[in-house]
């Protein structure tokens, strides 16, 4: 059976230009919002795709919301597109997007029992506090991506660099409780 991935977040960092004035772009646009005593970026947020676009004075944008790695190009695209409209100094060149972090989520569509889990896949390679937190943490190693696992059968997967990755440990999850006979 095919678990679906669904992607929540993807997060990526790019590079528009250098020495931003973030002040004079949060005057030029009502959606964007800069308050450095609260936080050193200014926040642009973007209807189309819905994300935000974390703006550093030093050109450094980390675009964050986006449900795909697409949304991610043509959200620095169209930051890069409206900024330099409005007359500020960006480069329209290939500003190097670096996926950092996709958080997605599945369905097991089966109840775990958490503690036959931890035992199974050893207890040196999870967390497990449910007193603490109701899911069961598994750091795996290849791919690099941290899962969270529930009783519910429900997954969130964290710190992959590529959907690959997070479908590729979901379907190693899979095969790891199947062989232990956990679901």
């Amino acid at each position: 059976m095919e678990e679906t991935l669904t992607i929540q977040n993807v997060v990526a960092s790019a590079t528009i230009g250098t020495d931003l004035d973030l002040n004079a772009i949060s005057a030029a646009f009502d959606y964007a919002e800069y308050e450095p005593e609260q936080f050193p970026g200014l926040v642009f947020r973007l209807k189309e795709p819905k994300t935000a676009a974390l703006i550093f004075r030093s050109g450094k944008v980390v675009c964050t919301g986006a449900k795909s790695v697409e949304d991610v190009h043509r959200a620095v695209a169209k930051v890069q597109s409206e900024l330099s409209a409005a007359g500020f100094p960006v480069t329209t060149d290939d500003p190097g997007i670096v996926v950092q972090n996709i958080v997605c989520t599945a369905d097991l569509k089966t109840e775990l029992n958490l503690n036959a889990v931890a035992i199974g896949l050893g207890l040196e390679k999870v967390e497990y506090e449910p007193e603490q937190f109701p899911g069961l943490v598994y750091r795996l190693s290849n791919p690099k991506v941290v899962v969270l696992i529930f009783g519910s059968g429900k997954l969130v997967c964290t710190g992959a660099k590529a959907v690959e990755h997070a479908a590729g440990a979901v379907e190693r999850i899979r095969n790891e409780f199947q062989s232990l006979g956990l679901m």
